[in-house]
């Protein structure tokens, strides 16, 4: 129906006869002559018509905005000083012979130029995905999704789907479960991921593997969160750490040059998780904020200050320093509005030097601190950080993880008030996290990353005797302070894995019967073998730059795990209730 879209229109097809379709963008009455922008997936493009033609102007003045049309006739240059270079088409307009209502619209619930709040565009999707704004952002996700493709097969990994209607198995958050009709009284889970699937694969010989994979998680929703969401997911045998992180690197590196003209520097950065959370009080730092955590133990260890020396000489806990540049400029009220931040962390406060002149320990240093410390304390404290006249230094003292989150918390906010993240693409990698940490709450051990990770031991004996000293052979790829995904190399000896569960609490009934099928599997050979997966929405919302995933997906949920559009989740009939041999009580039938 169309010889072009509307953005190939220009100067070559002048006197030429095209024609296009597209919806009505804006319609326009100008002393007689109409004026349409006609829109379509590509571009905008200026239709003319003249009132010379009455039936054919008699049909335009019935067009309103969201019609969609056929339009055929001749492009010409537009008059002097009238050209649109914003557009492709900016500098012809095409003057109408024929026109066609295709699709009649009524007035739309709003205009995309319009402050509108995200409940209405996902109660009108349909409409809201006709904007510049969505229509470019699913088209770089379609490219991505490409290149990732391309790049994958040409290294001769396999695309193989796996089951969505599987079993539940414990991966950290609640599973959808989908009730049987064959098997009534039992039930599928919808998988969190394909992990034991893609190992599974690993073990079948196929050693290459890579699926563009739907996940489903049952857990509260926050900006960069879905029930339903889109995950890159590669699987590799005969393979080690750096080989799985130079396949990545590749892949960014090809996927940021073609969307984003950005060369990235390879080989990426790596840190280990200890170091990470030592510099930036973070497993996902933000590499752009030019400032860092300075750990001060081994210079307030044997300071007189008891609330510094402490906590320094005690293993688990520490003293940090956060030296914060004087670009920032900050006032007492904002040292005041950074401490109330900190004791709602869990601090007793926010002890802070104030730097007018580091050379003059006597009165150029502001502290409530300054007369507990001596001035040899002082003076290496200030060359430690890098302090310069007009710095403030931020100080937290206590647990580990008290300090990690006070003094992480503050470097980003304080960064991003005061405008001092750098405007560019930094992507690091962390590795070697630790295999288990303790929750509080269940006093068991739980799995830093998954159960199936690979641990780094001497003997097997060490990881039930010792697993809080256990690393692990894992790896997350960090851009801008978001985790775009992580992975390992696997545990690939049935020995090695029972003892993992082991320290998990798990006993032989529940690995039997939540991973018996996976133990079995791997008796009968399994390679050593590792990968990695990456939230593919979370990589679209970073490229375009949006501000959650739900600018990126076509149909996202909201924030109640509902979506607007189509009502979902809804009632179903009673018929489908016996069918599937459910008894919902009395206050699910009300609602």
């Amino acid at each position: 129906m169309r010889t072009y879209y509307c953005n190939q229109i220009n100067e070559s097809q002048i006197e030429s006869e095209v024609q296009v379709c597209g919806w009505v963008n804006k319609i326009r009455d100008h002393g007689g002559v109409i004026f349409i922008d006609l829109r379509d997936i590509k571009g905008l493009v200026q239709i003319v018509v003249n009132p010379d033609n009455k039936n054919l102007f008699n049909l335009a003045e019935s067009i309103r905005s969201e019609y969609i049309i056929s339009v055929t006739g001749k492009p010409r240059l537009r008059p002097p000083g009238s050209e649109n270079l914003k557009i492709d088409s900016g500098k012809v307009e095409i003057v109408s012979s024929q026109l066609e209502i295709l699709s009649k619209a009524e007035t739309p619930p709003f205009q995309f130029g319009d402050d509108v709040n995200e409940d209405n565009r996902l109660k009108y999707r349909v409409h809201d995905l006709k904007s510049n704004k969505m229509q470019k952002n699913l088209s770089v996700r379609s490219t991505v999704v490409k290149i990732i493709r391309n790049y994958l097969s040409q290294l001769d990994f396999l695309e193989i789907e796996t089951p969505i209607l599987t079993k539940a198995t414990p991966e950290g958050a609640r599973d959808y479960l989908v009730p049987s009709r064959v098997n009534q009284g039992q039930f599928y889970a919808l998988p969190q991921s394909p992990q034991l699937f893609k190992q599974m694969l690993m073990m079948s010989g196929y050693e290459k593997y890579y699926q563009i994979a739907k996940c489903f998680r049952d857990e509260d929703l926050r900006a960069d969160r879905q029930p339903e969401f889109t995950q890159l997911d590669i699987e590799m045998s005969f393979i080690d750490q750096n080989y799985v992180i130079a396949v990545i690197e590749k892949l960014f590196e090809e996927i940021f040059l073609e969307v984003l003209d950005f060369k990235i520097n390879l080989p990426i950065e790596r840190i280990t998780y200890s170091d990470s959370m030592d510099r930036f009080g973070s497993d996902r730092p933000d590499m752009r904020i030019p400032f860092e955590i300075k750990n001060i133990n081994n210079i307030v260890k044997d300071c007189e200050f008891k609330v510094f020396s402490d906590p320094a000489s005690q293993d688990g806990k520490k003293v940090s320093a956060l030296c914060i540049p004087s670009e920032a400029k900050l006032s007492r009220r904002d040292i005041d509005l950074y401490t109330d931040i900190a004791i709602s962390k869990g601090s007793q406060g926010l002890a802070y030097i104030k730097c007018n002149d580091v050379k003059d320990l006597d009165n150029g240093l502001q502290s409530p601190i300054i007369k507990f410390l001596d001035a040899k304390t002082i003076e290496n404290i200030l060359k430690d950080v890098n302090a310069t006249n007009g710095d403030i230094i931020f100080f937290s003292a206590g647990p580990d993880s008290l300090v990690n989150n006070i003094l992480g918390s503050l470097r980003c906010k304080i960064a991003e008030d005061k405008n001092l993240i750098n405007d560019e693409w930094k992507f690091v990698w962390v590795t070697d996290f630790p295999m288990f940490e303790h929750d509080i709450e269940t006093k068991k051990w739980k799995c830093l990353h998954h159960p199936f990770t690979m641990p780094v031991f001497t003997n097997t004996e060490d990881i039930e005797k010792n697993p809080q000293s256990l690393l692990s052979k894992s790896y997350d790829l960090v851009l801008n302070g978001t985790e775009l995904g992580g992975g390992s190399i696997r545990i690939n000896d049935s020995e090695v894995q029972n003892s993992i569960f082991n320290v998990l609490g798990l006993n032989d009934k529940e690995i039997k019967n939540q991973f018996g099928f996976f133990i079995e599997s791997m008796k009968y050979g399994c390679p050593p073998h590792g990968g990695i997966a990456f939230g593919l929405d979370r990589i679209i919302m970073l490229i375009t730059k949006s501000k959650s995933i739900r600018e990126v997906i076509a149909f996202p949920k909201t924030q109640t795990a509902s979506c607007s559009l189509t009502g979902a989740p809804a009632n179903i009939d009673q018929e489908q209730i016996n069918d599937l041999g459910l008894k919902l009580n009395n206050k699910d039938l009300k609602k």
